[in-house]
């Protein structure tokens, strides 16, 4: 199949596979479906507008833009909004109302697109520009008809992503632990980055020691992961980081406090057999 970006309406037949188990966060098994004839416009020039664009182009699909806001879709058959969560709905107000709609937003409501057939679309990783790699990625989607949804999962399959359905039910605490897996890891870094800074070391030092950790989690899990003084229980060598934080950065004390605490939780349901 030729790539291309933008040119005369192509049509794509994508076919929906059998669910791979009985999840019920797999999609459901549905007939043959087609991705309606016509562009697949990517309103919303930040990181995700420019990753999602550049990635299903090179996918095979038509895509154009990404656009700024204020576009209408004219011409489009699908739109995907990559904006700002509090500007979705003014972005959706501005679509046609002929085009199926979707945003990818890990938490919004479905209903901010009405009343268009709609769904969404969020690729479970970072992005943090256009060269993004969508493959072996979870995404999570929603529609509000199986039609919507069957476009959501085959806009994912595209892109190489294991497609789950989240539900409207479910869709904060799924971007709670998004958050956490993501975001407050970078906050923690930040904190390691900075007591490094102090005897010397910059980051490049700490990143084989995350991505062991990183590694080790994947692998074993939180519990079985989990090592360092908290986890032993070296109660004397806890101390005296403490000291050393609330010297060296006291306004850091709160978080290293916090981290702490979780840590001792965690411990306290781990094997005990911790000699690192």
């Amino acid at each position: 199949m030729s790539r291309r970006r933008i040119g005369a309406s192509l049509r794509y037949i994508l076919p929906i596979a059998e669910a791979p188990d009985s999840d019920p966060h797999v999609v459901p098994t549905l007939d043959s479906h087609e991705i309606p004839e016509g562009f697949c416009d990517i309103v919303g020039r930040g990181r995700m507008g420019e990753a999602l664009a550049t990635a299903l182009a090179e996918a095979g699909l038509a895509v154009r833009g990404p656009f700024g806001r204020g576009a209408d879709g004219a011409g489009a058959a699908v739109v995907l909004l990559c904006v700002p969560d509090r500007e979705i709905g003014a972005a959706a107000a501005m679509i046609r109302p002929d085009v199926v709609l979707g945003h990818v937003s890990a938490s919004a409501p479905l209903d901010l697109l009405a009343p268009h057939e709609r769904f969404v679309l969020h690729p479970l990783l970072s992005v943090v520009g256009s060269g993004a790699r969508f493959a072996g990625a979870y995404c999570a989607i929603d529609g509000s008809s199986a039609r919507a949804a069957a476009i959501a999962r085959a806009l994912g399959e595209r892109l190489g992503m294991r497609v789950r359905v989240i539900g409207p039910a479910d869709r904060a605490l799924y971007h709670a632990a998004a958050s956490a897996a993501s975001n407050f890891l970078v906050t923690v870094e930040g904190l390691a980055e900075r007591l490094a800074g102090q005897v010397g070391l910059d980051r490049a030092a700490l990143t084989p020691l995350v991505r062991a950790t990183v590694e080790n989690w994947a692998a074993a899990g939180a519990r079985g992961a989990l090592t360092g003084p908290v986890a032993r229980g070296d109660e004397e060598t806890v101390s005296r980081q403490r000291a050393a934080v609330a010297e060296a950065a006291p306004d850091l004390l709160p978080l290293w406090d916090a981290l702490v605490t979780g840590t001792r939780q965690l411990a306290a349901s781990a094997p005990r057999d911790r000699t690192s």
